[in-house]
This record gives C-alpha cells, structure tokens and sequence, in this order.
C-alpha cells in the first residue's frame, strides 16, 4: 500500500503563529487527516541560510515537513511570478501581469529545489498530489530525476482559454510541464477542456476514450473534481458559533436589520468594487429599504506590497466611504467595510445570522465562502445565496443560489432586492437543493474521487481499457499514511 504525499506552496503546520488556515489549508488537512501522509512545502519563514533538511512536525497522523526560503527566492518565485504572473493570466487578467525573466529564473529555480528535498523523501511506491499554481513544473523536475510515481496535479484556481495561456511568456515552462503529471484535475468541466485545447495547440492527441492527451510520449489524463467542505463539521460548527457570546453581540448590533454578507481577501479576482457599486444602486434606487438592511463586508487585506493590491485597497475604503457619506444617518451605517481577519467559527457565526451573502468574483475557480455561508444556515429559516456566474460554485449550486453577473450592476441590485423578499418556502426549497450537493460532494469525496483516479490500480485499469469496480475504487483511496524516518536526510 502507497503513502500520500501532499506538495503546496504553504504548509499549515499546526500551532505555528502566522499560519492562515485558508482554503487550500482547509481542503489538503481535511484529506489527510483520517489517512495520515506527509505534507510538504514551504513554512512561511524567510531566512539568509535555509537548512539543507526539512523541518518535521508530527500531529494527528499527519507528517508535516517544511523549508525555508531565501529573501530572493521568495521575490522572485512568489512575489514575482507566482503572483505578479501567473495569478492574474490564470485569472484572465493579463493586462495586470508583469512579466520579468528574473522572476521566471527564480520560480524554476525554488521548483528545482523542492524537487531535491522531495527527492530525499519520497520512496518508489509513493502517490504524489501536487497542489496549486506555485508547483505546476514539479513533476517534471522529478521525471528529470529518475522518480516514476504515480504524480498528481490539482489546479484550485482557473484555467482559462488557450490563447490567454499563450500569453504567458515561455508558458511550455510553467502550464505545458503540466502534461508531465499522470492526473491534472481542475475545479469544473471548463477549465479541464481549456487545458485540453491547449494541449492540442501543443501537438497533443486526445485519448480515444477522451479522459486525457497523448503528448511527448506520455500520457497524461484530465478530470473534473470540484472541491467540498466539511459540510457536516461546518454546519455543526455554526450552530455553535450562533450562541457565542461575541456572535450574540454582532447580531444585537444589527438592531433587527437584514444582514447581507461578504467574506473575500482582498484581491482584484473577487469583484469588491463591482459589488459595492451593486448595493450602491440597490440603495439609490430602493429607497424603501434604507435602515432596514446592513452590509457587512469583511476583507483581512492581502499582498499589501503589490501595488495593485494598494491601489485596490485605497478604492475600496473610498468607495465604502462615499456609500456610507451619502445615505447613513445617525442612528444607521449602511456599509461596515472590515479589514481584518476572523476565525472559521467566528465566520461560520457571521454567515449563520446573514440573511443574505453576496459571493460575486469576477472569476474564481471555486469559492468556498459560497459554500460555507450554504451550509452555515438554519434549514427552518434560511439565508439567501447571490453567486456569480464566473465562480467555479456556479456550476454546482446554481440550481439554489440567484446567480448574477458582477458585471452588471444593475443585475445584480435586482437580485438583493429579490434575496431580501424571497418568500420563506422558496428559501427553504433552494437551500435544501444546494445542501443536497454539498453533503455527496464534500471535501472526503473531493479526496477520494482524485486519488482513486490516481492510484495505480487506476492506471492499469486505464492501460486495459476498462474501468475500476466501485468495491475496487473504494479500496484504493483507503492508503495508509506511515512514515518511516529512516526515509529523511541523516540527523532529521
């Protein structure tokens, strides 16, 4: 039986100070906490001199082994083109990337040397599952080196169009060494056939059962595994959070008005300013509901070295500013725009008590706060989901939430005030149907499809041209997660 190895940029080693537990945190903890494993990548911390081993941490089954970075590796790999290219080409946004060869210099360069502390670790037999756009040429890097491991790659940000891709200076070195994985899932149907077409613009032939492409030699197979929550866990967690003191004081403060809610980092991708120009007019134009209804829009600000991100930043609080000048009053404050970060459970109380979220990216690859706020409400008196179409959550819960387009405003100010009315019974209706999709596809089942998809077992099924049984899938995903120390560098 295999071991799992998780790689992501950052690792959430736990009770390390300044470890934000995000979604990507969330999604590879929640799949490796039953099965233990090891999960590698890079501690946060920035030093002259990194060590040539691995920091280990054991917790909970779960082997946790981290490096640092030099202050230039971190520039140039995350900073740089992690962030300042790939981010927002992958976005759709190439006019705010800013390419540098030094910054592509430096991102290879970290790829390679995560490669050869990977190398110290990882035996024959072991299952590896690449994370994100941080780590996409790793896999190569370790062909490179010998190693043959089934190797996965799950993008959890979008992928867009061939020709957006191509815009990318030098992508074969980043996006095309994705075709040196076994296994690239993406959150939805449309980001897979986009990496498809790029592949063909690549000399890649589509497999005859269409599951993947033929190219240099190698086949690599293409999937669709949208990411859960802890469905379960998390609507536990909100019913508790509900009577917390600090939770019974937010809603007190809200002197009996209609909470609408809005959870995202601040980040171009999220639509803030579309947003705030929505409710803007929503107020302007529905006049009947000013000091009945309160917006809260939290937003803990991120990348705040990246200019962007500051200009970003000073437009927001300009225009939250503008919104609560022109139609507070003394005993009302339309909009409370909060730059801080909260915990889950403190959140999980927030969505509970929101009538309303309005989750509106302009593009995201999936978007957990949708679903979260989902799965946080009362079923007897449920909250309303207002869900942009560009949201990879789209594709799953749009049978329940109102979704929008975040470029028009208008559009969107029609579907509060329609969120704000919605009788009791279509509440019920539509929360029962996206709570429906939330408990089959949570984050377990996210976990189990991909590395069943993954295993071995799958390959040879995939090489006799037959599919696996289900008792057979159900096998392979069950993969223990033993670490053997006489595996680490020598004084580990």
């Amino acid at each position: 039986m295999s071991r799992i190895v998780v790689v992501s940029n950052r690792v959430a080693v736990p009770q390390r100070s300044g470890v934000s537990a995000g979604g990507l945190a969330v999604a590879v903890n929640a799949a490796l906490k039953d099965k233990g494993g090891i999960w590698f990548g890079w501690s946060g911390r920035i030093c002259p001199e990194p060590s040539d081993i691995p920091e280990v941490t054991r917790k909970a089954g779960i082997t946790y082994a981290v490096v640092d970075l030099k202050a230039e590796d971190h520039q140039e790999y995350y900073n740089g083109f992690a962030n300042r290219v790939l981010w927002p080409v992958l976005h759709y946004r190439v006019d705010l990337s800013e390419f540098l060869r030094s910054d592509l210099s430096g991102y290879i360069r970290v790829n390679r040397m995560f490669a050869d502390h990977l190398e110290q670790i990882i035996r024959p037999d072991d299952i590896l599952w690449i994370h994100d756009y941080h780590m996409m040429p790793l896999a190569k890097y370790l062909r490179e080196r010998g190693h043959r491991n089934r190797i996965g790659f799950f993008l959890h940000i979008p992928m867009p169009p061939s020709d957006i891709v191509q815009a990318l200076p030098q992508h074969g070195e980043t996006v095309g060494a994705l075709a040196y994985y076994d296994l690239v899932g993406f959150q939805t149907e449309g980001d897979r056939d986009n990496f498809a077409r790029y592949l063909e613009t690549r000399g890649g032939q589509p497999t005859p059962d269409g599951t993947g492409c033929d190219i240099g030699g190698r086949r690599v197979r293409l999937g669709t595994f949208p990411v859960g929550i802890e469905t379960a866990a998390f609507a536990r967690r909100a019913r508790h959070a509900s009577r917390a003191p600090f939770v019974k004081a937010f809603r007190d403060s809200l002197m009996g008005k209609k909470l609408i809610i809005g959870v995202d980092r601040l980040d171009y991708s999220k639509g803030i300013p579309n947003r705030l120009d929505a409710y803007e007019h929503f107020l302007k134009t529905q006049p009947e509901w000013h000091d009945r209804v309160s917006f809260v829009q939290i937003t803990p600000k991120s990348r705040t070295d990246v200019p962007e991100y500051q200009e970003m930043d000073r437009y927001v609080s300009h225009k939250a500013g503008q919104i609560n000048g022109a139609y507070s009053d003394v005993s009302w404050t339309p909009l409370r725009y909060v730059n801080r970060t909260y915990s889950r459970s403190a959140l999980a109380g927030f969505y509970r008590a929101a009538q309303v979220a309005m989750v509106t990216p302009l593009r995201d690859g999936m978007n957990l706060v949708a679903k979260e706020f989902v799965a946080a409400q009362d079923p007897a008196d449920p909250g309303v989901l207002i869900l942009s179409q560009f949201a990879g959550a789209a594709a799953e819960m749009g049978t329940g939430a109102l979704i929008v387009n975040p470029h028009d405003t208008e559009g969107m100010a029609s579907a509060l005030r329609r969120a704000l009315e919605m009788p009791l019974a279509e509440r019920r209706e539509r929360h029962a149907r996206m709570m429906q999709v939330l408990e089959t596809r949570d984050i377990d089942r996210w976990a189990q499809d991909f590395l069943a998809a993954l295993a071995p077992e799958a390959a040879t099924g995939e090489r006799r041209g037959v599919s696996l049984p289900r008792a057979a899938v159900r096998s392979v995903v069950r993969l223990p997660g033993a670490w053997r120390s006489d595996l680490l560098p020598r004084g580990v």
